[in-house]
């Protein structure tokens, strides 16, 4: 049977990796996501300064007025949310100390929680996890100085989501129907099980062979794959595989009225191609089509 399944924001489980906030929006090229972005400032390394007080970036949305988004943000109480603005544009942040915030689940959860609470309305340019800034006026310079970039970009990913796909398979499975399909293998398996001596030469042939016919599959299915879901996203990302069964880990940018569409689509695919299993999850804000790189000088040591 086929199976396909659908994390929403995939609420238990912590969030893609966000890559460091680049100059374009990336098209489809090749959310497998990324290592955790190392934590970090705006104006280089966080010094640890438990005293002092700082902003926490979240994201960047288009807005014009301040915003407040409540108590949602890292710490052990939710720390308050809010923008600060720039002219169009606007930050969303939390006070928090001056120091190195550890990714751990709490901490990527809460990042992630205040991103898809502030995409729900409005399209976000996601920051890697760990972006603090000293000063209210750090961030004001940041949107500033970036304001083309950014703007370009939230022109670019209005109304648009992601979502991530992997896709999995039996490799057991999968080499005995190739096994069962393909004559040379299957000839030279019965000759392994057939001689009493040295099989070391068939044994290579036929673990050659056998890769292959998997690496044919492999291809053959992620190339069907790509093309079925091409007219229902936006563009596509193909990441690298992780592990042995997975020969597909993508992320798609899809518009927000083609989510249903998108939807139903991985549906259809899961049902054609039952020797496959579908890992889903989504909507998220679009990690892999965002490369803002933040260009800013080192602020003054106070």
């Amino acid at each position: 049977m086929p199976s396909v399944e659908k994390t929403k924001r995939a609420a238990k489980k912590a969030p893609p990796p966000a890559k460091k906030a680049g100059k374009a929006p990336a098209a489809a090229r090749p959310r497998s996501a990324p290592p955790p972005a190392k934590p970090q400032n705006g104006n280089g390394n966080v010094r640890q300064q438990p005293d002092a007080r700082g902003k926490y970036v979240y994201c960047i949305i288009q807005a014009s007025e301040p915003l407040r988004f409540g108590p949602l943000g890292i710490g052990i109480e939710p720390a308050e949310v809010h923008t600060v603005n720039y002219r169009d544009i606007a930050a969303v942040v939390s006070d928090t100390p001056m120091e190195v915030h550890d990714p751990t689940r709490e901490n990527v959860l809460a990042h992630e929680r205040v991103n898809e609470t502030v995409m729900r309305k409005h399209t976000v340019i996601p920051m890697s996890f760990g972006t603090v800034f000293k000063t209210r006026d750090d961030i004001v310079e940041l949107l500033r100085s970036a304001y083309d970039a950014f703007h370009d970009v939230l022109d670019k990913m209005q109304d648009k989501l992601e979502f991530g796909l992997k896709v999995l398979w039996d490799r057991d499975v999968m080499v005995r129907e190739i096994e069962h399909q393909d004559e040379d293998v299957r000839r030279l398996k019965q000759e392994i099980s057939a001689q009493k001596g040295s099989t070391y030469f068939a044994r290579m042939q036929y673990g050659r062979l056998v890769d292959a016919a998997l690496q044919a599959h492999s291809e053959k299915y992620v190339a069907e794959i790509f093309v079925a879901l091409r007219d229902v996203a936006v563009a596509s990302r193909a990441n690298k595989p992780i592990g042995d069964k997975m020969i597909m880990n993508a992320a798609f940018l899809v518009a927000r009225d083609k989510e249903q569409a998108f939807d139903q689509r991985v549906k259809e695919i899961g049902a054609r191609f039952d020797k496959l299993t579908f890992k889903y999850t989504g909507p998220w804000p679009p990690y892999n089509f965002v490369n803002i790189r933040l260009k800013l000088e080192r602020a003054k040591e106070k």
